[in-house]
């Protein structure tokens, strides 16, 4: 009978490693393979790093010996759908990564908690976290500027300019906010930071090691799964939560088994393999699953390839993508600066664990297996709306043309259909890996070297995720070339991938309005979809770097690259892609100009900052100095907002959307529009046009956001088809009786913001309806909280993204999966039915029941769905009215 006694339990399992003359503690797993009776090498990667949280974690109450038995035989004895597989356990993550945009709302909920403590007679002071939190400022650099050699600093200042308060209010945070660090804008993106600088792979704590865990409150957090490190995005209300010492609460893994073999062609790189994997993990179903590569041809990848790979994990919907600790992982950690007892930590500790792989490692069991042979990868892009549409380099000439009709009765114009109007070498994704970007560098040297320019239409700009990519480019003399074609650096962050693209070239976005025009956009980001990269371009292609560079010398996308020649040098003859292209020796003396010591450099005194960050000054107090006059920080409503979960009766519906609804389109992060309601209570409150900013940078104003709620600019609601936009016809005349209010014989079509707060006078709940994949894209938060003040009580769906699933339980709202979506299809709803949401049973986790459709005629129709709360720990919060509330009334205010 194995211990269930907590200081038996680490009596047993706590032994001594001897590291170099350093005596350290550890959990060991071969003690526990050798109990359990089962084969560690057969254990997957990601099973042995959760169970070493459980075990480090084990007591009587959260983490027991059960849970550990059944995350041991969970892919060895048990198949998928097991009931053992349903059972959840408590996974704690040693640290958190935020980004600006996720990160300031987390901590102005801090704040205010804070607020809360204090009102209630408690100690402001005991509201901090209680893990390790990085937060890196990379979300608020517009490219406002770009193409000359003044924009990094034109851009630089500008940030500063409109982002004051804001980072007034992070070095308040720092200041008073104990365990969290800010990392001054102009650094880099938060996850190459953390895959360069912040990830330890193996970190000590108190004198015990343990694997290096994460959550961050960006959903490209599983950008460091490249490095071995397990960790994966979540919403900023579940960050939060694991700010203040709550546990993750996840149910027994599901792990699907990528199989790499082979290696890449000559020509084709780890971007070109990143979106064939999305695609092919897309088509065969792993949200919300755990994905770990394998295979022979894991050690034909750099860390940085796979980086790139672990990147798109929201793009696949894995929870991660994870790759082991090997040699690779020991030669770049080495490359990267990290010090020497770190690196003979991670390797002895790893080796002893049976962490390390190498080609003599037994292949694990896994639920799921897939199977890529690299040698058969091609030369892709994605696009012209999703990451996961890849279609082969040849393909982008046909899928063009194919977006538009016919561009012969156009007047002329400086632009037309196809061409392209942004290129933009941005984003972690790739911006991380030398190899794509000196190959970008040596394209541009060779296009340089043969005469040919970027088309004026054509907006270029450089983004490098770190300030160690600068110094390669230089030190190997093709930032030179870049900037001639362009491609000067605009700063340092993720600008277009994000939205934050600036205007277009000569204010080409008046042409494409007048002429309804079909123009592009090419970068090396992750994300595509409508309205996200401009409002103004429709057709937005992922690429690598150096096909973003051949795609801004050619103009526009109506070409197959591997067959047309891009251009006529100055005797007439053609040039192709294949001419610019480097050969495989080019690329590998690039890279040996990449070295420790631009690492060294570009990460000393990272928490410094420049001088307008130093002239920065704050008040020193326990509780945040709120400003009423504030249009960017604001104290939030959450913690006074009393809202009762169930049940939702006579509710009415808000909208009806399609499939892959983004998170983007429940909530921007890009341009505020001035005639939208978010851009007249600025106006209204004085703010001029100009200094708008983005819905991302006023993430801290929750007046702003609730408006934003719905307000992207492609977003399709079917109650007011063919109608584009954030509005929705408002039906609440039925049950207006007892409202001081007229409403006319017509039904209104409204922004959906006011039609929210017409219900929310009388007391109406409001209800979304949706289709498949439902919150795909950012862990946006406030794609959520946007919802509870718009008094969103339920979003019905097809299906759920993980993350935006979670952060909807978080807040309150509860999301409900259709059972049979033909059976709601044929309804055909309109938006003036009535919604009941009744339970005849306690409310528990994947309850299956039905909720009431009534029409406006008054016939009733059940149909049934599945509360899309995963576990216990959730549905406490939902109980709560979400997780912030669940917290204080946990700590009895």
């Amino acid at each position: 009978m194995l211990p269930n006694n907590e200081e038996n339990w680490r009596k047993r399992y706590l032994q001594a490693l001897d590291i170099k003359g350093t005596e350290y503690s550890y959990w060991s797993l071969k003690t526990l393979a050798i109990d359990y009776e089962i084969s560690l090498s057969k254990l997957p990667f990601i099973t042995k790093l959760l169970l070493e949280n459980v075990m480090s974690h084990y007591d009587t109450e959260t983490i027991t010996s059960d849970i550990v038995a059944t995350l041991c035989l969970n892919t060895t004895k048990h198949k998928v759908g097991n009931k053992s597989t349903m059972q959840e356990f408590c996974f704690y993550p040693s640290r958190v990564l935020m980004q600006d945009y996720t990160g300031v709302p987390a901590l102005v909920d801090l704040a205010a908690m804070r607020d809360t403590i204090a009102e209630s007679g408690g100690d402001p002071a005991s509201v901090n976290p209680v893990c390790p939190v990085d937060l890196v400022i990379d979300h608020s650099v517009v490219a406002e500027q770009a193409g000359t050699a003044s924009a990094l600093m034109a851009n630089r200042k500008l940030e500063m300019q409109r982002n004051r308060e804001r980072y007034q209010f992070l070095k308040w945070s720092q200041r008073n906010f104990k365990n969290l660090t800010v990392i001054p804008p102009g650094r880099g993106i938060c996850h190459q930071v953390n895959l360069e600088y912040l990830a330890q792979i193996v970190r000590e704590e108190q004198g015990i090691l343990i694997p290096d865990t994460l959550v961050g409150t960006d959903s490209h957090t599983t950008m460091v799964n490249g490095l071995g490190v397990l960790g994966w995005g979540v919403g900023g209300i579940e960050a939060e939560a694991v700010m203040l010492g709550q546990p993750v609460s996840i149910n027994m893994p599901c792990i699907v088994g990528v199989c790499l073999e082979g290696e890449l062609r000559a020509g084709v790189t780890a971007t070109d393999l990143v979106l064939t994997l999305t695609e092919k993990l897309r088509l065969h179903g792993v949200v919300g699953k755990y994905v770990e590569y394998y295979g022979s041809g894991v050690a034909n990848l750099s860390v940085a390839d796979r980086a790139t790979i672990s990147n798109m994990a929201p793009e696949y919907g894995a929870t991660c993508g994870i790759f082991p600790i090997d040699e690779k992982v020991i030669e770049y950690l080495t490359k990267t600066n990290r010090s020497v007892s770190l690196i003979n930590r991670v390797k002895i500790y790893a080796k002893e664990q049976e962490l390390w792989w190498d080609k003599n490692t037994p292949y694990p069991n896994y639920h799921e297996y897939i199977q890529v042979d690299l040698s058969t990868i091609e030369p892709s892009v994605a696009g012209p709306k999703r990451p996961q549409d890849r279609i082969g380099l040849s393909d982008i000439k046909a899928s063009t043309l194919g977006q538009y009709s016919s561009d012969d009765d156009l007047p002329n114009t400086r632009i037309t259909h196809g061409d392209v109007v942004l290129a933009a070498i941005t984003s972690c994704t790739n911006t991380s890996n030398p190899a794509v970007m000196l190959t970008a560098g040596l394209v541009a040297k060779a296009a340089v070297e043969k005469g040919l320019t970027v088309p004026a239409h054509v907006k270029t700009s450089l983004a490098p995720g770190s300030l160690a990519v600068s110094m390669y480019l230089n030190e190997t003399g093709l930032q030179h070339y870049l900037d001639r074609l362009g491609f000067h650096r605009i700063g340092y962050g993720c600008t277009t991938c994000i939205g934050n693209s600036g205007p277009l070239n000569d204010f080409l976005e008046s042409d494409i309005r007048q002429h309804n025009l079909n123009v592009c956009a090419v970068l090396s980001g992750n994300r595509n979809f409508e309205g996200r990269i401009h409002p103004s371009v429709r057709l937005n292609w992922l690429a690598s770097p150096p096909l973003v560079v051949a795609f801004a010398l050619v103009g526009h996308t109506r070409i197959d690259l591997q067959k047309e020649p891009m251009a006529k040098n100055d005797a007439g003859e053609d040039i192709y892609l294949k001419d610019l292209w480097p050969s495989e020796a080019m690329l590998k003396d690039a890279l040996a100009q990449v070295h420790q010591d631009q690492f060294r450099l570009s990460y000393q005194n990272i928490e410094q900052g420049d001088e307008e960050w130093q002239g920065l000054t704050v008040e020193d107090s326990l509780c945040y100095p709120w400003d009423s006059l504030s249009t960017y920080i604001q104290r939030p409503p959450f913690f006074e907002h009393d809202q009762q979960t169930l049940p939702i009766e006579s509710a009415r519906i808000l909208a009806i959307l399609g499939d892959s609804i983004s998170t983007d389109h429940i909530s921007p992060a890009g341009r505020i529009v001035e005639s939208s309601p978010a851009g007249q209570y600025l106006i209204a409150q004085e703010v001029a046009v100009g200094d708008f900013n983005s819905y991302g940078s006023r993430r801290g104003n929750h007046e702003v956001m609730v408006r934003g709620t719905f307000a992207n600019a492609s977003l399709k609601n079917q109650m007011v088809e063919p109608a584009i936009g954030g509005v929705t016809c408002y039906y609440g005349d039925v049950a207006l009786d007892d409202c001081d209010m007229s409403i006319s014989d017509k039904v209104p079509v409204m922004p959906i913001y006011e039609a929210s707060q017409l219900a929310i006078s009388c007391q109406i709940p409001l209800v979304v309806f949706a289709g498949k994949e439902y919150g795909t894209g950012s862990s946006r938060d406030w794609a959520a909280k946007g919802c509870l003040l718009l008094n969103v009580r339920a979003v019905i769906a097809e299906s759920f993204e993980r993350i935006h699933r979670s952060n909807l339980v978080g807040m309150g709202i509860l999301p409900l999966q259709v059972n049979r979506p033909d059976e709601l299809a044929s309804l055909t709803l309109k938006g003036n039915e009535t919604i009941f949401i009744v339970l005849n049973e306690t409310l528990k986790p994947l309850l299956e029941f039905e909720i009431i459709i009534v029409t406006d005629h008054g016939s009733e129709h059940a149909i049934s769905v599945t509360t899309q709360i995963s576990n216990y720990r959730e549905l406490e919060y939902f109980n709560a009215g979400g997780i912030l509330r669940y917290i204080t009334q946990k700590n009895g205010h």
